[in-house]
Order: C-alpha cells, then sequence, then structure tokens
C-alpha cells in the first residue's frame, strides 16, 4: 500500500499528494495544520526516520503552523506551539506551555501538570514522556516543554496535532480558570474541581451540593429535568453533584467542594432514573464520578450540544404545586442560571412543521406506523 508521505533521498525532500517540503535550514520541516490530515502518523514516522538516516541525526522536527492558510508560507510562517518530533526512533508531540504561576517552582509544577494531563492523554491513546523548563528562568513567565508519546495506530498527523493543541487549552484553563464546557470536563476528570470554586454556574453549568434523591418520584424528576435543561439549550452542559454554590449580587458562584458518598451502584441509580424518566436519550451522554476512595467523591454529568431534530426534551413527570404529577410532561431549556418552560406555541410550532414535512415525504415515517396518515 501507497505511503500517504515519503523522503526522497535523491532530492532531500518530503512527498506527500505532489507536493514536496524542503529542510528549513535551523528548524525543520514546516507544514501548516489544515496539511496534516493528508498524510498518516505512522508514515511520516517512517519518512522522517529516513531522513534522519540520510543526516546521521537522532532529531527531525516537524514544525507547525497555524491560522489562515492562504497566508501560509512554509519559508517564513512562524510556527505555533505545537511540534512534532522523531527523537530516537520514537514520534512525540511537543507542546510549550507559558505559566506565570510563582507558587509553581521547577519541582512541583510537573506533578501538577501530570495530574491534569494523565487522565486526558490516556482517553486519546497518548502518555506524557517528558516534561522540563526550557532554560534556567528566574522570573516569569516561565516556559515549559512537555513531550507526549501517542499511539501512532490508525491516526493521521492531524489528530497528533490536535493532542497537542488540546493539551495546551487544558493546562492554560487550569491556571488562568477561563473555563469551557470542554476544559470543564477535563478539570474534573483529572480530579481538579477545586479549579471551579469561584466560578460561576451559567449557562452550561450548575452545581448542587447533595445526590438527588433518586429513591423518590421527586429526585428522578428533578435530575431528569436538570439533564433536560442543556440537552433543550444550545450548547450543552454539565451538573455536577459534590459542589455548593453561593448567591451574590451577580448570581451564583461555586464556593466549595462538598463530596457526596459514592457506591458501586451509584451511576447505574442515575442511568436508570434518566432512561425512565427523560425522552429521547441524549446523544453522547455522560455520567462519571471521581472517588476520593474514601467512599465519597463528585459525580458528573456531561450533556454535549444536542441535534435540533431531537429536540425538545421530554421529561416524563411534573412538578404542580410543590408536588410530582407523573402523568404530566413538562419541558424546560437553560437560560443563564436557570431554567425556563418551552411555551405551548413553541411546542404547537415544532410539531406542526414535522407533520408539514412528513406529509411533504421530506421526513421518513415512522416504521411502526407507515401505514397509519402523519
Amino acid at each position: 500500500m501507497p505511503r500517504t508521505i515519503r523522503f526522497d533521498r535523491r532530492l532531500e525532500e518530503l512527498h506527500f499528494e505532489g507536493e514536496s517540503r524542503q529542510y528549513r535550514d535551523v528548524e525543520g520541516y514546516v507544514f501548516h495544520e489544515s496539511e496534516l490530515a493528508r498524510f498518516k502518523a505512522a508514515d511520516l514516522k517512517n519518512a522522517l526516520s529516513s531522513a534522519a538516516g540520510l543526516y546521521d541525526a537522532d532529531e527531525m522536527d516537524v514544525y507547525i503552523v497555524e491560522g489562515d492558510v492562504d497566508e501560509f508560507d512554509d519559508e517564513w510562517s512562524p510556527p505555533g506551539p505545537v511540534q512534532i518530533s522523531l527523537q530516537s526512533g520514537t514520534l512525540i508531540v511537543q507542546i510549550h506551555v507559558v505559566t506565570k504561576v510563582e507558587e509553581f517552582n521547577e519541582e512541583t509544577l510537573p506533578d501538577v501538570y501530570r495530574s491534569i494531563l494523565a487522565p486526558y492523554l490516556a482517553r486519546r491513546r497518548a502518555a506524557l514522556h517528558d516534561i522540563e523548563m526550557t532554560a534556567d528562568y528566574h522570573t516569569s513567565p516561565f516556559v515549559w516543554r512537555i513531550d507526549i508519546e501517542c499511539s501512532l495506530r490508525n491516526r493521521l498527523a492531524s489528530e497528533l496535532f490536535e493532542v497537542g493543541r488540546d493539551a495546551i487549552a487544558l493546562l492554560e484553563a487550569a491556571e488562568s480558570g477561563e473555563l469551557t464546557r470542554e476544559t470543564t470536563l477535563e478539570m474534573l476528570r483529572a480530579g481538579r474541581a477545586d479549579v471551579l470554586i469561584g466560578q460561576p454556574e451559567g449557562p452550561w453549568l450548575d452545581v448542587k451540593s447533595a445526590h438527588y434523591d433518586l429513591s423518590t418520584q421527586h429526585g428522578k424528576v428533578a435530575i431528569a429535568q436538570a439533564v433536560a435543561r442543556f440537552a433543550n439549550a444550545e450548547h450543552g452542559g454539565i451538573v455536577v453533584v459534590g459542589m455548593r454554590g453561593k448567591k451574590v449580587p451577580s448570581g451564583e458562584l461555586i464556593h466549595s467542594i462538598c463530596p457526596v458518598p459514592i457506591d458501586g451502584h451509584t451511576l447505574r441509580r442515575y442511568q436508570s432514573a434518566l432512561e425512565n424518566h427523560l425522552y429521547p436519550p441524549p446523544d453522547l451522554l455522560d455520567i462519571e464520578e471521581f472517588p476520593d476512595g474514601q467512599g465519597q467523591g463528585i459525580v458528573f454529568l456531561h450533556i454535549p450540544p444536542q441535534p435540533e431534530e431531537l429536540k425538545p426534551f421530554l421529561v416524563h413527570g411534573a412538578v404542580v404545586d410543590g408536588r410530582i404529577e407523573g402523568a404530566f410532561i413538562s419541558i424546560v431549556r437553560r437560560r443563564g442560571e436557570g431554567s425556563i418552560p418551552i411555551t405551548a406555541p413553541a411546542i404547537h410550532s415544532t410539531l406542526a412543521a414535522g407533520r408539514a414535512l412528513l406529509r411533504r415525504g421530506q421526513l421518513p415515517k415512522d416504521p411502526q406506523n407507515s401505514e397509519g396518515s402523519p
């Protein structure tokens, strides 16, 4: 099977899809990030190994330029903080991270970075290879070089770049506190829920200091509504159980961590409540836990943005005058720190539009009711 990128020893060039790339003096080979999707990571390793053999070099570097592809020039464009490097036969994703955190020093910060990155890298079939300060700086900012070794099996070079880019975003979020839904999820998975303290609840984040009482209908409907709020919203969201909020004039801030009991059945109880009270099941819903080893921890539910065709998400059950009405259907979505009901006109217009499309044959009919009229 032909390789997607190769090294031409006669011309001393890398070749891929009819294009060539020469070695850039001092730095190495330079690619735009968009070009990396055109060849396999394993083929890149073989091509760099061939080049290293010709030049009798232990290391061959690939620098990556981000930004506007129309402005890209492989001779002059400045590379970004992610590069791919062949080091003694191993293909490494190398990132550079700038930190101004003074309470961390050269001895303690590597362990902090390891704890943040380890869960993320494990899910991306990667592992931390090495980390060190690039020079002996005595004042901030400090620049750290982090080497990541990735599995190359069935991967494009662009996927290696994404691992490095997202690792930088995760570390920067941990230091700055400028969190997104994605980086917040990674912080929780890394056991760094403390990073959320002082952050506001908002359109995609909600915390609860105690478990939903899933032994009652009220608790089951409550967790279904909490998930439905984010599923019906534009950007999805995260529900964290085991953190306490505090009201302030501007809204509500996350005040502290208050671990909740966790046992071998905790996640299944949450899953069962949602299966029985939320329809349709949200795409790619994650229910996870981070135990503290003492029978307690944090439970978090991640609701990615949902396809519009699945909305609205319906909750089987509603709270009416403080009581649960099991025969009712409730539809809610998130707005700011609270939730609002989806109105009857909005529901009717959605159903009417769907039925109109079905009548014109633009939507598939329900195979179980293919003989009935829409």
